[in-house]
């Protein structure tokens, strides 16, 4: 089993949605992440909205890691979207997003949230595993790029 595979379940991958604005999106991050994890949709939405207050979760290069840290969840856990259009996000490099990765962990798990973080960071520096996610034809094929990829050789 790949460090992925304990962050992404199979039905957290979303391919094609198109918010309207990063309120939208995170709107739409928080009522399924909310129905995932049986977490009111407001709070999640409060976490990542407060998050997104002391700077940008954009990574650049068209990806964004939206993150929070969550009373009442049991552990950290991800989901990743690849929107229909890019769309504006103030990311560092000032070009829109069209590949997302949220993580969620719970409030007291500052360690794991931080080794979590620099996984989901390491494989997006990865440019040939960003370039496979954009080519990537399905769903399904999407959250296979994620289970065999080896985090010891993402970066």
């Amino acid at each position: 089993m790949t460090e992925f595979q304990t962050l992404l379940a199979v039905d957290a991958v979303i391919d094609g949605i198109t918010p309207t604005s990063k309120k939208n999106l995170f709107q739409l991050i928080a009522k399924e992440m909310g129905r995932r994890c049986a977490i009111p949709a407001a709070t999640i939405a409060a976490s990542l909205n407060q998050r997104e207050k002391l700077g940008s979760t954009g990574f650049g290069g068209g990806v964004a890691i939206p993150h929070g840290r969550i009373d009442g969840l049991t552990r950290v856990t991800g989901m990743f979207i690849r929107l229909g259009q890019p769309m504006a996000y103030d990311a560092v490099d000032h070009l829109p997003v069209d590949l997302i990765f949220v993580l969620l962990s719970p409030k007291q798990a500052s360690v794991a949230h931080l080794k979590a973080l620099a996984q989901v960071s390491r494989a997006f520096r990865n440019r040939q595993f960003v370039d496979n996610l954009r080519g990537a034809m399905s769903v399904d094929a999407l959250y296979a790029l994620f289970a065999t990829l080896d985090s010891r050789h993402a970066a």
